[in-house]
């Protein structure tokens, strides 16, 4: 039974909308203001080392093949365009090298076959450190 029937007990009413939007404006307004470190603008001693020189850079075998499916080794013409020949092409170029670096200068129009051969080549003689050289668009 309620006997209190004029008088409701109002329970206070707590409105958070007010509160966030202050906590956003004091976001916002630290977002604008704090400065970002730049790694540029650090100054760094880098530490210097006493150790030996660093070792020769490995030698380079140039292997250029032409548009029609020529081959040279390091300037001299591969007469034999097979496989076999290529690989005994950069057996001599390679001379006892500590492993060398095959690059391979292909012409742009030139077969796709006619570069999987010269890595074949280099494969079979064991020459595992390929690349191939490029140049930038103009």
């Amino acid at each position: 039974m309620n006997f209190r029937r004029g008088r409701r007990e109002d329970y206070p009413e707590i409105n958070l909308i007010p509160f966030i939007d202050i906590l956003l404006v004091i976001v916002i307004f630290l977002a604008v203001t704090t400065t970002y470190a730049r790694f540029a603008e650090l100054k760094i001693n880098l530490p210097t080392s006493s150790a030996a020189q660093t070792p020769n850079p490995p030698k380079q075998i140039e292997v250029a093949v032409a548009e029609d499916g020529r081959y040279e080794v390091d300037n001299q013409v591969v007469s034999d365009a097979s496989v076999d020949g290529l690989a005994t092409a950069l057996k001599n170029a390679a001379a006892n090298e500590n492993e060398p670096v095959v690059v391979i200068n292909a012409d742009a129009r030139a077969t796709h076959q006619s570069v999987v051969n010269v890595m074949e080549a280099a494969r079979r003689e064991g020459l595992t450190r390929i690349t191939f050289a490029t140049q930038t668009a103009q």
